[in-house]
């Protein structure tokens, strides 16, 4: 049996309150496991872990669940609200419902896997991490992301990519409109290969990585181009 398995600590929030339930995940030594119960949707549960734990919300969580998270494995059993693993530097997250609006953004490592939807600006300005989403995700997602991955197994809204630079957009179903900048850009073996491992290590089994499109940045936005006109 594993430390995870072996040292399991139950939180009651709607008993102990938000801030004693985040400080005793603050205070957990690495390889522990805790059960947050009762989170009624509240904000802010489980932000800024640097430890390797394992976090299970039997419920859903509010506004920036799981923000900054290092190390920590994060498992929502419900919804999560506005940038959830917002600025996430390692770890996971996994929601097995839907998210809301600004999933992971700036996130610079680790992975977010979505059971559900994402609402607009999914990704906006990642920085390097991984995100899988099972639904589809709204508009303007991956808005002026660096780098990472974004895969989306259903649809994208309106914008997708909007000045993007290099990370990689994976989309299954259908995209209402690229943004500025953002182009359909061919699905090599090497590309195969990657969305392969994505979506195996979310645990997808159900879709193959040749069924989706590569998107990406034209590289016409990198610098700035001054009118030739008179002001």
């Amino acid at each position: 049996m594993s430390a995870v398995q072996a040292t399991v600590c139950e939180l009651d929030l709607r008993a102990l309150g938000l801030r004693a339930v985040n400080y005793a995940l603050h205070q957990g030594r690495a390889g522990t496991a805790f059960e947050v119960l009762n989170p009624d949707g509240v904000h802010a549960l489980a932000a800024g872990l640097t430890s390797e734990l394992a976090v299970d919300v039997r419920g859903h969580a509010g506004y920036y669940c799981a923000g900054m998270n290092q190390h920590a494995t994060v498992r929502v059993r419900g919804n999560a609200g506005v940038g959830v693993g917002e600025n996430m530097m390692s770890g996971r997250i996994e929601v097995h419902g839907s998210v809301g609006q600004s999933a992971a953004a700036s996130a610079h490592g680790g992975m977010l896997v979505v059971g559900g939807d994402a609402a607009a600006r999914c990704g906006i300005s990642l920085k390097g991490a991984n995100i899988v989403v099972r639904g589809s995700v709204g508009h303007s997602s991956a808005f002026m992301a660096q780098t990472g991955r974004l895969v989306v197994l259903g649809d994208a809204g309106a914008g997708l990519g909007d000045s993007i630079y290099e990370a990689r957009l994976y989309v299954r179903g259908s995209v209402a409109d690229r943004g500025a900048d953002c182009i359909e850009k061919p699905m090599r073996d090497e590309h195969v290969r990657e969305l392969t491992e994505l979506l195996t290590a979310a645990g997808i089994t159900d879709a193959a990585a040749t069924e989706f499109r590569r998107f990406g940045s034209a590289r016409t936005l990198y610098h700035w181009q001054p009118s030739r006109g008179t002001i």
